[in-house]
């Protein structure tokens, strides 16, 4: 053997000692933290995070305020939550030594094919160990020290110690730590008597003890991982899948939820946001000062008004409503009432959850957040701005008649399918009725419908969208192809607290800050950890947004159809202000702004489930009208900077009809090019035809 090979291999030797003997001291070290087995029996000091409003002398909620925990022992526990536990979280747990290599090679096959890292590779041990010692930090030193402190724990206790280490330590929300509290904090029953349904829900609660909380919002998702976690206790054999099924059509019963809590949809919306971004440890341990952007005083009346308003909606058959409050300078959300009566009202039918069928109320469920409704004519605003973007006047006349906007259908076609089987697509007015020239004001002041789907297809479906989502719409996020002109009328869904922070960019000039509910967060002793320091940015330039300010204020124009002295009038103040109702009746809105003020009012059902047929303006409107009314005195805003006055010297796009030679739009400009010189073949516009058609139809 050659000199170099043998120095190569002395080499390599020492620096396999070196590192056997670095790791070993490492190991010393990390390992001496590990505590005796009764640490996990003991209760560790709690300091609890609290959230208060925007002043911070109304405390609306403690995180971890008291700690509930008793200790059971293993045999206490039953076989099916054990199982429920282990088939979900950790089904090697009896085989492995602390690190499931196998279950860590899955989650990162599982996190490349999703392209998100979502699941993770975690023992029970490892939870238990970082649970117990560690913060969420992602470091390498951090997770050296729980790899280290995990094959300690397995060296020192046996499995069953460590199952039963870890089954009174979890948490499980609402301040229940192990599953006796939890089930006590639940279901109000000792844990060695829950059912089977009962055991795969608790060890639900594990993978996201806050948002899958039964009080919250998330009901339904809470449900579906029951469901699920009963369909991995049948893969692993615990269970048959015909108990699987009978368990998961099994109806649960929960404890009503006893902590107090202020403003609680909002409170749950700020701390699902602080559990997303701190770990339960830090939460729980380093007494946080969460300072809201909540207006208490705002906040009570909002609560109040749409408890009465629900009440007095139910006469029409729409039980439910929500509102949301935002300041369109700085984003930062006021007031939120998901629905109606947290405390004191039941599920309508009794029982029922969420949005699902049949579930008409939930007081639990919070619509402005979580709700995907459509909005009726409470787009148009979005369609409006981007005709304007594209050089059209509130000037502008459009002819309001009946128009077919399926090109191979004819304008005075009966049937609903061309000769392709698509539909044919004739919308009609609220009113009825049609009402020849008018102009882009008055057509957007009245809600008219007509008018307003041809403004979409000169804006365009695709750029519209584009706008809808620069502005802060979240949802429209099905291919292009799947929307058509109906979108400008509500065909698109929208959640309450998106389009209302969409009509804020309009008060604010153009400039958008997103929704914001966290103003800063302090540590126990005073220091400043998070503090909010979003700015404006601009998505819509200022003269559009002072164009649709100008109309939507603008009460002569709208009292043709609403009155002059209509709920959208607040004298003594200038508010632009634009109402929705969905076909078939199945949603209410009134969204109105001024300068300081964003407010938006949603009514219906739980479930789509249609109302009376009244107008957004009569189940929304009278809610909305009373809280502006409240909030202005408090927030009273400024006056709507005055459009620029424009002229195009077109004549059609300054307001003027030729009513001897009377044409559409189409006929003197290009859809494409709203500024530009008449095509020279009008016919070019698959929509010219039927829009010139309808115009002598009505002329007639």
């Amino acid at each position: 053997m050659s000199k170099k090979i043998k120095l190569i291999l002395k080499l390599s030797g020492g620096c396999l000692l070196l590192f056997i003997f670095c790791g070993s001291l490492l190991f010393i070290y990390y390992a001496k933290d590990l505590p005796r087995p009764e640490f996990f029996t003991e209760r560790p000091f709690v300091l609890p995070t609290k959230i208060y409003d925007r002043s911070g002398e109304t405390l609306l909620y403690q995180i971890y305020d008291e700690e509930k925990r008793t200790i059971v022992s293993l045999d206490k526990v039953p076989n099916s939550l054990k199982q429920a536990v282990l088939a979900t979280e950790d089904s090697n747990f009896y085989s492995h030594f602390g690190l499931d290599l196998g279950g860590i090679f899955r989650s990162i096959v599982n996190n490349i094919k999703i392209g998100k890292p979502i699941y993770g590779g975690s023992t029970l041990s490892q939870q238990l160990i970082r649970s117990s010692f560690l913060t969420m930090d992602k470091t390498m030193q951090r997770k050296t020290k729980e790899i280290i402190l995990t094959f300690e724990l397995e060296r020192r206790y046996s499995k069953d110690r460590i199952l039963e280490f870890y089954l009174n330590q979890v948490p499980f929300g609402s301040n229940a730590y192990g599953v006796e509290a939890a089930s006590q904090t639940f279901f109000e029953k000792p844990v060695s008597e829950i059912s089977l349904a009962e055991s795969a829900l608790l060890a639900s609660l594990i993978q996201a003890p806050s948002r899958l909380s039964p009080y919250g919002s998330y009901i339904e998702d809470l449900l579906a991982r029951k469901n699920y976690v009963l369909d991995r206790m049948a893969e692993e054999n615990y269970i048959s899948k015909e108990e699987a099924v009978q368990a998961q059509e099994q109806d649960l019963e929960f404890a009503k939820v006893r902590q107090p809590i202020k403003a609680p949809h909002f409170v749950l919306y700020v701390k699902k946001y602080l559990e997303e971004k701190y770990s339960d440890y830090f939460l729980k341990q380093k007494g946080l000062k969460v300072y809201t952007t909540l207006d208490w005083t705002l906040q009570t009346e909002a609560e109040k008004i749409v408890k009465e308003g629900v009440k007095a909606n139910k006469a029409y058959d729409a039980n439910n409503a929500s509102l949301v409050a935002i300041n369109p300078q700085t984003g930062e959300i006021l007031t939120m009432v998901g629905s109606a009566d947290w405390n004191e009202a039941e599920s309508f039918p009794e029982g029922c959850t969420g949005s699902k069928e049949g579930c008409l109320f939930d007081p639990k469920f919070n619509i402005a957040t979580l709700g995907e409704r459509q909005p009726g004519s409470a787009f148009k605003p979005l369609a409006y701005a981007q005709i304007f973007k594209n050089g059209l006047t509130p000037k502008t006349v459009l002819w309001d008649v009946k128009t077919e906007f399926n090109p191979n259908c004819a304008s005075t076609a009966i049937e609903e399918k061309d000769e392709y089987g698509m539909d044919c697509y004739h919308p009609e007015n609220y009113s009825g009725t049609f009402r020849g020239p008018i102009n882009l004001r008055n057509a957007l002041a009245q809600s008219i419908n007509l008018p307003a789907v041809k403004v979409l297809y000169l804006a365009g479906v695709k750029d519209t969208i584009d706008l809808a989502k620069s502005l802060g719409i979240t949802t429209l996020t099905q291919p292009l192809s799947w929307y058509g002109l109906s979108l400008v009328l509500g065909g698109g869904e929208v959640k309450l607290l998106d389009i209302t922070s969409a009509y804020g960019v309009f008060a604010a000039r153009g400039l958008r800050v997103p929704p914001v509910a966290v103003l800063k967060i302090e540590d126990s002793e005073g220091n400043i950890i998070e503090e909010n320091k979003k700015t404006q940015k601009r998505v819509l330039e200022p003269k559009v947004a002072d164009l649709i300010n100008s109309v939507l204020s603008d009460n002569a124009a709208r009292a043709p159809m609403f009155g002059l002295y209509s709920v959208l009038s607040l004298p003594g103040h200038q508010v632009a202000a634009k109402t929705g109702t969905t076909q078939e009746y199945k949603d209410a809105w009134t969204i109105g702004y001024s300068t300081s003020l964003a407010v938006g009012v949603w009514a219906g059902n739980n479930n789509n489930t249609s109302m009376q047929k009244k107008p957004g303006v009569v189940l929304a409107g009278v809610m909305w009208n009373q809280f502006m009314k409240k909030a202005l005195e408090i927030y009273p805003g400024e006056s709507f900077s005055p459009p620029e006055i424009l002229k195009t010297n077109i004549p059609i796009l300054d307001g003027e009809v030729d009513l001897k030679n009377p044409h559409s739009i189409l006929y003197y400009i290009d859809k494409n090019n709203p500024l530009g010189e008449a095509p020279k073949d009008p016919s070019s516009s698959s929509q010219y035809e039927n829009w010139e058609e309808g115009i002598q139809n009505w002329l007639k």
